[in-house]
């Protein structure tokens, strides 16, 4: 196995590697540093078959560069990954999580809760409590105990995500909350940042934001609507649905086009280890993790013996 991190997080996947290596025979993982030139050559190697984390970009990249050789393939891609928040919800839970998982890794995860739709019924409230939770994510360094959200990983993606915040107020969102950052000390800093009136035809409602922006809009409460909005984009990694009626909930999660839905949960952190992770739509190609995932990465052969026919077979 070869395994080539992103060029811009190369020291955590060496670290990865290394930790593999100190207990396997040598030679079975090795590490390739590199960009997407690096990438390119060992999918155009003598290699049976190509995994990837990344974007769905880079992905279609790779479909077309393991096709003429027909390597097996599996991608985990990009997410814009909604959560749904009832008027029933526990709105504490929902606030929380929509928060949390907004903020997680400063925003840098593929299934990070990055729409958040909220019944307008509870609109205000639920603002309320996000902005007054938000308060507490502290910006800063992570060795700083005071800090719960660090630096971007580069200035290209910190760029990205303040192209679209200020997109969205310009084109009329609500900044309901914008915290400080470090002066002190250099870095890829993004202040905690929590929107509302989001509005469908904006980009941070379409493009994957990954940066520490809690978006909130809203919907009229009902779950066709809820459906609608969920799968309105290319994306189909994760979603998120909060309410006390598991009817209802059963209802909006067989609907919404993701390969994982929680159910007033965090999905990743709750999914047992013998679930696939999928990625529906431009999510992902093929799936990993769980039984079914971990079968992906191994090839099926028969080994079959000449064996006595059955006498009444022959008969």
């Amino acid at each position: 196995m070869i395994v080539k991190p992103s060029e811009v997080a190369p020291l955590t996947g060496a670290m990865v590697v290394d930790a593999l290596a100190s207990v396997l025979p040598a030679g079975v993982i090795q590490v390739a540093q590199g960009d997407g030139a690096v990438g390119a050559q060992l999918v155009n190697s003598a290699i049976d078959m190509v995994a990837m984390t990344g974007s769905t970009a880079v992905g279609r990249k790779l479909i077309i560069g393991c096709a003429d050789g027909l390597k097996r393939l599996v991608l985990e891609l990009g997410g814009k990954d909604p959560m749904v928040v009832f008027a029933d919800a526990d709105l504490d839970r929902a606030a929380h999580d929509a928060v949390f998982f907004s903020l997680f890794n400063c925003g840098q995860v593929c299934c990070s809760v990055e729409r958040v739709y909220v019944d307008a019924a509870i609109k205000d409230e639920f603002e309320r409590r996000v902005v007054e939770l938000a308060r507490s994510y502290a910006v800063g360094p992570g060795l700083d105990e005071a800090s719960k959200v660090g630096p971007m990983v580069s200035k290209m993606q910190c760029a990205i995500v303040a192209e679209q915040v200020d997109q969205a107020v310009s084109q009329g969102a609500r900044l309901l909350y914008r915290s400080d950052v470090p002066t002190a000390s250099s870095g890829n800093w993004f202040p905690v940042t929590v929107l509302g009136d989001l509005r469908q035809d904006m980009q941070i409602q379409t493009n994957e934001t990954f940066g520490p922006v809690v978006a909130l809009a809203t919907f009229d409460g009902s779950e066709a609507e809820a459906v609608r909005l969920a799968n309105d984009t290319e994306y189909g990694l994760a979603a998120y649905v909060y309410t006390k009626d598991m009817s209802r909930a059963k209802r909006v999660c067989s609907g919404i086009r993701a390969g994982q839905v929680g159910v007033n949960c965090y999905s990743l952190f709750h999914a047992n280890v013998a679930c696939p992770w999928v990625g529906h739509k431009g999510s992902g190609f093929g799936y990993h993790s769980g039984y079914d995932g971990w079968r992906q990465f191994s090839l099926p052969k028969s080994l079959v013996f000449e064996t006595p026919v059955p006498e009444d077979i022959s008969s």
